[in-house]
This record gives structure tokens, sequence and C-alpha cells, in this order.
């Protein structure tokens, strides 16, 4: 029997090759949808921290096969909110008090020069944006609507993380930002009589950007984290826990 002609044994080649590129690309994409899913809920509080990430349940509530869910777990450990025990499995992370006071500091650092940036590259598409997100939040805040006013104030400070126009300090934000998703969210939700005070912070940082004041808009956010991290204290002493010492640089109370 002949073999066959050149051409034909080409063309089946790049079928092969197409339907691997069509099956790898499948995956990632499932993988991604996956890691957004799994984060969405970690985020909102339906998959709590110290809960064990089952590989067959999570592929079998998601109708997807466990390769995409392992590598959705994989990113997810990359973006800081998962963590992996050796035979034992996949949990959501847990974040100590300690850990959280510690992270605070960092993120202030990281918001200031944040708020720098962005007041130097903000275009007014970006702060009309910003000015809607401070709107919908204020709306938020004043019914009390934590469901609401979480994702929005997770939104700003993202944007604003992505208007200062630097990766690398994008890609660090986001990280600690995952890890203390816990303390925020339960910060809004003992804490929310505060909605009026941290909206008000929002409209002055927007306005700093707006007037091209980056020692201002710098400020204005590294307070910004380091009041988050007081109300944080102060949410949690509602329930009988114990803060740590308070942060550097805090603007006495007179």
């Amino acid at each position: 029997m002949l073999p066959p002609p050149h051409d034909e044994m080409t063309t089946a080649a790049a079928r092969s090759a197409s339907a691997s590129a069509i099956e790898l690309l499948r995956s990632q994409s499932l993988a991604t949808l996956v890691q957004q899913e799994l984060e969405r809920r970690i985020l909102a509080g339906n998959i709590l921290p110290g809960d064990k990430l089952n590989e067959n349940e999570v592929a079998t509530e998601l109708n997807v096969s466990r390769g995409p869910v392992r590598e959705a777990l994989r990113a997810l450990e990359q973006a800081g909110l998962v963590r992996t025990e050796k035979n034992r499995g996949v949990f959501v992370r847990q974040v100590s008090l300690e850990e959280a006071d510690e992270i605070y500091e960092v993120r202030a650092g990281l918001d200031e020069l944040i708020g720098r940036l962005a007041a130097e590259r903000a275009t007014g598409e970006q702060l009309a944006e910003l000015r809607s997100l401070v709107a919908q939040m204020k709306e938020a805040g004043r019914r009390k609507d934590v469901d609401a006013y979480y994702p929005l104030n997770i939104q700003f400070h993202d944007r604003l993380a992505q208007i200062a126009g630097n990766g690398t300090l994008l890609a660090a934000y986001r990280r600690l930002i995952n890890e203390l998703h816990l303390y925020r969210r339960r910060t809004l939700a003992l804490g929310h009589d505060s909605f009026p005070k941290s909206t008000s912070q929002h409209a002055e940082i927007v306005e700093a950007l707006a007037a091209r004041d980056g020692t201002l808009a710098g400020e204005l956010l590294y307070q910004h984290a380091v009041k988050s991290r007081s109300r944080l204290h102060e949410a949690l002493e509602q329930v009988d826990i114990q803060p740590p010492p308070a942060l550097v640089r805090e603007t006495p109370t007179p």
C-alpha cells in the first residue's frame, strides 16, 4: 500500500495541531472561568476561610473536568486566596489578625504610590468612572447594603490601581487585597455606620486626582488605608477580639 501523498500528510498534521491548540485553548478558557467563579464565591463570602475546595466536587458542580479545576486552584493559590496542604487538599486561606495588620501596612504604602501615579495619568473619562462608582457607593451606603457596597469598594480601588499604569504594582496590590478580603468584608458588615465617612474619603481622593495633586492623592489614600485598618479593629472589638498595636504614621486623635 502506497503512503499518503505529502500534501495529505501535511494537512492531517495541521488538523491535528489545530485540534490540539483548540483543546488547549478550551481547557485554559475553562480554567479561567472556574477561577473567576470560585474567586467570586470566596470574595462574596459564599465560601468561607478554612473551607476545603474538593476538586471532584467543584468539577461536578460546574460541569467541567478536573483539569481546569486543578489549574484554577493553582491560579487562586498564586493570587493568595487559597493554600494547598500536603496530603490534605486545598483550603480557602485564613489570615490571622496580626498578618492582616502587616498587610495593611504594606497596602498603605502601595496606595500612596497608586495615588501619586494615578494623579499623573488619569484621563477625564477615568475620573468620570471613579465619580460614578463613588455615587453608587454613596447610595449603597445610604441603604447600609453591605452586599452592594463591598464589590463597589473593591472595584473603586482596583480601578485606581489600574489607572496608576504600572503592571507590577497592580499585581502586588491585587494579591494583598485578596489576602485581606475576609477582614475588609467583616469590617463593612460590622461597621456599616462608617459608610458615609468612607464614601466621603473616596470622593476626596477623586477630587485630588482631578486636581493633579499627586502628593495629596497619595496621602489621602495612605490615610484611607490606615483608617480602614482602624475601622477593622473597632469592628472586631464589638465581638471581643483584641486588635494588635496601631499602624505607624496614623494621624493622632486630638
